[in-house]
This record gives structure tokens, sequence and C-alpha cells, in this order.
């Protein structure tokens, strides 16, 4: 029997970082248009739909064919809110609004756009598989805190982040790190629901490992012209 999967993308209206990021023309396209296609591509979603507090951000979203079937409530969309919060609100209202029970939650960032249809495919095979509580995706790290990382203690000494029996020559030889890329998160409906304060990060969790060029998340000005100019250069694909 077929999973019955909700797509959400979380956008709100605020942005520290780059104002109105979300909404920001990215190759032609507003950025959360670029995940919302993506998502609609994968064809495996009963629903797609967007999380915001904006009415800019909801026009655009259904413009481009997500719905958007209530407004994010004020307490969830300040600079401070969780995001997992948000995610577990959208689920409650989501089954409460089409009357249906959804058996996975996806949780796709409309800041880190840089995924593809097969990226999405392995990472379901992967829950239907092992049915683990989450999945997130990671890419390779370029720093490694067992070698080249470091952190100041209380009275100002330096240290590696994290040490090893033995000392470390060459960063190849230290253990094997990844990077949290903020793109794809895959969560099991009961876990989301039956956890008190649900986390990404659990004793039953899993790793989708993506190409380097996917640890893109856009946070600066310079982020967009970096992903178009990887994009013009055929690096990536959007």
């Amino acid at each position: 029997m077929p999973l019955n999967i909700l797509v959400i993308i979380a956008a709100r209206g605020g942005s520290k970082g780059v104002k109105g990021k979300n909404v920001r023309p990215l190759l032609g396209r507003p950025l959360i248009a670029h995940t919302i296609l993506q998502a609609l591509r994968w064809g495996k979603a009963a629903k797609v739909i967007v999380s915001t507090d904006s009415k800019e951000i909801a026009q655009i979203a259904r413009e481009y064919g997500a719905q958007v079937p209530f407004m994010r409530p004020a307490p969830l969309a300040t600079d401070k809110s969780g995001k997992l919060p948000v995610i577990v609100h959208a689920l409650k209202a989501c089954e409460e609004i089409y009357k249906t029970k959804f058996d996975l939650v996806v949780d796709l960032d409309g800041t880190a756009p840089v995924r593809s249809i097969e990226d999405l495919d392995n990472c379901l095979t992967m829950f239907i598989k092992q049915r683990p509580q989450t999945i997130f995706s990671v890419v390779p790290c370029h720093k490694n805190p067992y070698f080249n990382m470091v952190e100041l203690n209380s009275s100002g000494r330096v240290s590696l982040c994290k040490k090893t029996k033995i000392r470390l020559k060459r960063r190849q030889d230290a253990p094997i790190v990844y990077d949290a890329n903020a793109s794809i998160y895959f969560y099991d409906r009961n876990y989301l629901l039956k956890t008190k304060n649900p986390t990404v990060i659990t004793r039953r969790c899993m790793i989708y490992v993506m190409k380097e060029e996917s640890g893109f998340d856009i946070d600066r000005e310079i982020d967009f012209k970096f992903l178009e100019f990887l994009s013009k250069e055929k690096v990536i694909k959007l």
C-alpha cells in the first residue's frame, strides 16, 4: 500500500540575513518556487503545502502549484521559532483540514534548493526499507573537527573541537564527518505526533549523503549570485 505523503515547505515572511529571500528571484523564479516545482515534479506526495505567515509568499506558492491551507500563527513565525514545531503544527492542521492521516512528512527547505528527484526517490526508498524515525540530508564536510576545526575554552585556550587517541597528520586520516545541508528531511508521522519534543537526530535516524554541490543554504546576498553562477556553468541544475 503506497504511503500517504505530505510535503511541507516552511517559509516565513521575515528574514534577517537576506530581506524577502523566499520571494527573491533566482534564475528568473522566486526562490521558493524552485522547491515547490521540485516537489510537484517528484509526484509522490498527496499534498504539497507551504506554511507561511506572509500573504505575498502564500500568493506566489499558489501561483506555482502549492497549496496554502492555513496561515501560520504568529508565535510560530518569529526569528526565534524552531523549525520542528512549525512542521508539527502543519501536520496537525493538514490532517484536520484534509480529513486524512499522513504516513510520512517530507520537509523541503526552500532556501536549500539544490536537490534532485533522484535524491527524493533515494530517501523514500531508505524510509520504506528501514522505517527510521527521521532521515536528513548531509554533504561531505570540508572542515573536520578532529583535524582543522578549533575552539576557545573559557580561559581563551585553543584546542581541536574533537580529539583522537593518536595525532593525525592528514585530514584524510580523520574520522569521516558530514555537514547537514538543511535540504531534505523525512519524518515518520507517528514519531512527530507521539514524541513530546521531537528532534532531527534520534536513536533511529538515518542520513542521506548528497553530492558536494548540494551543500548550499541561502543566507547571504552572495549565495544568490553563487548559485546562479553554478547553474549557468551547468555545475548544478535547478
